[in-house]
Formats: structure tokens, C-alpha cells, sequence
């Protein structure tokens, strides 16, 4: 078997070096790679964004898989173009991948399949985002719409730095592209859980909860990092709990993904926050997050 796997840091090299513990007599492959790959497999001169590319070298080469790490290369359509020269690939189309790549469209989602999520707003311009702070109140998170690598999304305590963060990402400019939409969302309280599903456009199969460490001072203060470490275990995350995700997030989340002709076929990565209410919604990505996969 002959398996590429997309992308090049350190969750890409954790899935490459469980997949050659699973698959030991498997051929692998990694578009660039870095040094902890580069004992395991060769490394191509591919960069991972590069769609065509990629998905000419993997029909060229007859993969018998293509497993996609980050989410620029799915929300640019990968997996669809690999589909289309008839090449296996684990990771959604670019019309499921707007789960991640649009934060507007998820909210949207979520609300018509009554998933519950924090109260929001989607706005286009500073006028709009500043009359809905001042209106609203702090606490209030500032969300850039597009990808920004984990941190488009900023936990005002007051509304002066929601004004700041609104204007840095519609004036300013702070995340191009991804930030001329903005969501504009009710602060959550609680404890977070990242749940990871494997999905098939229908069904869902949780996999381990994990929780991970992201404002970058102590004790939850700062900006948001990302994500810099992952720990799992989560005595959080119950059978109970996890049947309840089932239910009343990941089942209808899939079923309103496929009514909009975008099934999911993947990872879906659930950002929860454990509310007073359950859990809610914080955020969906279209791949394996990179601290807990590691």
C-alpha cells in the first residue's frame, strides 16, 4: 500500500509514525517534512499548499491513500481534486472544509440544525462591529472568519479591547483576508474539550478526548496561542458526556453538512466549551488538531 501524507509539522509526523506502526509493510511518503520525519520516510519537494501539484504526484505516483494534515490545503479543494483524478483521500471536500475555513458559515449551520452555540453576530464592516459591542457588553469574542492558524479568535474582557480587536482585523487589516468577515460572539463560561470524530459524510466515531493549552499567560490570560500542548486523557469527557455530543452536536452537524450537498468525510474536530447549560459549540475544525494529535 502507498500512502502520502499531506503537510509538515509535528501532527503530520504523529500520524505518520502511527500509521507505519499500523501498517508496517505500507510505502510512505511526506510532502516536505521536517526532522522527525526525516528517519521515517522520504520527504518530497512539495509544498502542501500546492493542490495540483500534490494531487498529480500522488495519481502519478498511484497512492492508494492521501491523508491531509492542515486545513489550508482541504478548505483549497485537495481532497477534491485528488477525488477527481481517482485518488483515495482521507479529508473533506472543500464545500465540507467550510465547517473550519468559515466561521460565519458554521454559525449558520450550527443555528439552522439547532446546535447549540454561543449567541453571535456576523458583521462586514468596523461601523457594524463597534455599534454591536457597545450594544452587547463585554465579556465578547472577536473571531476573524477565515483560517488564521488558530488565532483569529480573541477573548475580549472589556470593549475596549473588543473595539481594538475588531478594528485591527477590519481596519488594520491583522489577518487580510480572513478577517473582512468578523463573528462577534457571546462570551462562554467553562471548562473546554477538544472531541475528535472520524466521520463518513453520515456517521461519526469519537475518539479520545483531549484538552489543550491556549492563552499564552497563566491562569487563561493573554492571546490565544493556538493551541501548545494537548494532555489525554480528560476525566471530563464521559461516555455519558461524549453520547450527549453524539446527539445533540456531531449527528445533527453531519446531517445539516450533508442537506447543504457537502457530506463530511474525515476528521471532524468539535471545540466544546462545558457549559452550566452542557456543552456548546466553540468552534469545528476540518482535521486533526496539532497538540493532540501529537
Amino acid at each position: 500500500m502507498k500512502i502520502l501524507i499531506v503537510g509538515s509539522g509535528g501532527r503530520e509526523h504523529a500520524l505518520l509514525w502511527k500509521l507505519r506502526r499500523d501498517a508496517p509493510d505500507a510505502e510512505f511518503w511526506i510532502t516536505r517534512g521536517n526532522a522527525g520525519t526525516a528517519g521515517l520516510t522520504e520527504a518530497l519537494p512539495l509544498d502542501p499548499g500546492d493542490v495540483d501539484g500534490v494531487a498529480g504526484w500522488a495519481a502519478e505516483g498511484a497512492m492508494d491513500l492521501v491523508v491531509v494534515g492542515p486545513e489550508a490545503p482541504l478548505a483549497a479543494g485537495l481532497a477534491d481534486a485528488l477525488s477527481a483524478r481517482g485518488v483515495a483521500a482521507f479529508g473533506p471536500s472543500a464545500a465540507a472544509a467550510r465547517i473550519e475555513s468559515s466561521k460565519a458559515y458554521a454559525k449558520d449551520l450550527l443555528a439552522r440544525a439547532g446546535v447549540p452555540s454561543a449567541s453571535h453576530v456576523t458583521v462586514r464592516t468596523l461601523e457594524d462591529a463597534l455599534a454591536h459591542i457597545r450594544s452587547r457588553g463585554a465579556p465578547i469574542v472577536v473571531k476573524a472568519s477565515g483560517l488564521a492558524a488558530g488565532k483569529g479568535a480573541l477573548v475580549c474582557a472589556t470593549e475596549a479591547e473588543a473595539e481594538d480587536a475588531a478594528r485591527s482585523m477590519l481596519a488594520d487589516h491583522a489577518f487580510g483576508e480572513a478577517g473582512a468577515e468578523v463573528v462577534l460572539e457571546d462570551f462562554m463560561d467553562g471548562e473546554e474539550l477538544s472531541v475528535f470524530a472520524l466521520a463518513d459524510g453520515e456517521r461519526s466515531l469519537a475518539m479520545l478526548p483531549a484538552q489543550d493549552h491556549k492563552r499564552i499567560g497563566e491562569r487563561d490570560t493573554g492571546p490565544n496561542t493556538g493551541g501548545m500542548g494537548a494532555y489525554a486523557p480528560v476525566s471530563l469527557g464521559t461516555d455519558e458526556l461524549l453520547r450527549r455530543v453524539d446527539d445533540e452536536i456531531l449527528a445533527p452537524t453531519l446531517a445539516a453538512l450533508a442537506a447543504d450537498g457537502a457530506p463530511f468525510r474525515g476528521l471532524l474536530y468539535a471545540g466544546l466549551m462545558l457549559t452550566s447549560e452542557g456543552p456548546k459549540v466553540v468552534e469545528f475544525n476540518c482535521r486533526f488538531g496539532d497538540p493532540e494529535t501529537q
